[in-house]
């Protein structure tokens, strides 16, 4: 694609975008799905080499998988997406108790114990259900949220998603020079820092295995757990099938220091991802199968590090009703 039809792409999607967003209010959050449904279907018919590379990818995570199993679930991941955006348009203007009343918490109490005079918590997770949802929710219950996210190709989109993310009294803090500054400083300041770490970024990390397959996975969470010595809770939001979210926080994590702090971030981040792997193994259709996860490969001799996903919490908690929480 050239330069110029990419461009144009990008202007007639923000534009959409921009008026989704203005004239979503008018919408109950069932009809935005409906139509982000439809969406993601005929985005599914339009982009071949995205069907193409997330069956490639559910290949290489599911070899025991039959073709019509892949199938399936690309569809599904469609339709997921699909409702994704129209459940972005309609947290855009609804209210922290409209938002709360279609979310259970489950094991609310592990990120939220930590949180205090002597520091926040670092909540781990990955493109599972809906991040965005698992965001708000937590601000709209009265948990203080600090995001680390990267630079979009549009300032307007990085925009719109500060905004999105701004609500509730949450921030976002984009990656670059001083971000890890200002990203310990919210720690620090008792915050519950958000972050994403299951792509394939430009950003320092190690490889960790995936699917059985090395990845190339951002260890900036676990550096900032270490340095900060705060706890690490790995989370996710799951879709369930009325239409709510459940938003499962497993127990913290306490990062253990060798000394060696890329060597001990890189542990922390392999077993991080083992985590979201069993997430993703349980909802296959709620992930984004399209982005290319197993872009890098480690060069000869470099070192794949490994999680145990034979691992489970070691904690167990059942839903509850979303209510504010006090943090202190």
């Amino acid at each position: 694609m050239n330069r110029s039809v990419r461009a144009l792409r990008h202007e007639l999607g923000y534009r959409a975008l921009r008026v989704l967003l203005d004239n979503a209010h008018r919408f109950s959050l069932s009809s935005l799905r409906r139509g982000g449904t439809a969406i993601g279907r005929l985005a599914l018919l339009a982009e071949r080499r995205e069907r193409a590379r997330a069956l490639g990818h559910l290949t290489k995570a599911f070899p025991d998988r039959d073709g019509a199993w892949r199938q399936a679930v690309i569809r599904g991941c469609a339709r997921h997406l699909g409702r994704l955006l129209g459940e972005v348009a309609w947290l855009w203007s609804a209210a922290p108790e409209e938002i709360l009343a279609r979310t259970q918490f489950v094991g609310l109490e592990n990120l939220t114990g930590p949180l205090g005079p002597d520091g926040g918590t670092v909540l781990v997770t990955g493109h599972c259900g809906n991040w965005e949802w698992m965001n708000l929710a937590l601000g709209a219950a009265g948990v203080p949220m600090t995001v680390a996210a990267r630079e979009v190709y549009d300032p307007r989109l990085d925009d719109i998603v500060r905004q999105l993310r701004g609500r509730f009294n949450g921030e976002t803090i984009l990656r670059g020079q001083g971000a890890g500054q200002r990203l310990s400083r919210a720690l620090r300041d008792g915050r519950v820092l958000g972050l994403l770490i299951d792509q394939d970024i430009d950003a320092p990390g190690a490889f960790v295995e995936f699917f059985g397959q090395p990845a190339w996975t951002p260890s900036g969470a676990g550096i900032l757990a270490l340095r900060t010595r705060r706890p690490v809770v790995p989370g996710y939001a799951r879709r369930l099938p009325d239409g709510s979210f459940r938003l499962t926080f497993e127990p913290a994590i306490i990062p253990v220091s060798t000394g060696d702090l890329e060597a001990d971030a890189a542990c922390l981040t392999a077993r991080l991802t083992a985590r979201i792997e069993a997430w993703v193994r349980a909802e296959p259709s709620q992930w984004v199968w399209m982005h290319r996860r197993w872009r890098r490969k480690p060069a000869a001799g470099e070192r794949v590090w490994s999680g145990s996903r034979d691992v489970e919490p070691t904690a167990s908690a059942s839903p509850v009703a979303a209510r504010p929480v006090e943090t202190g």
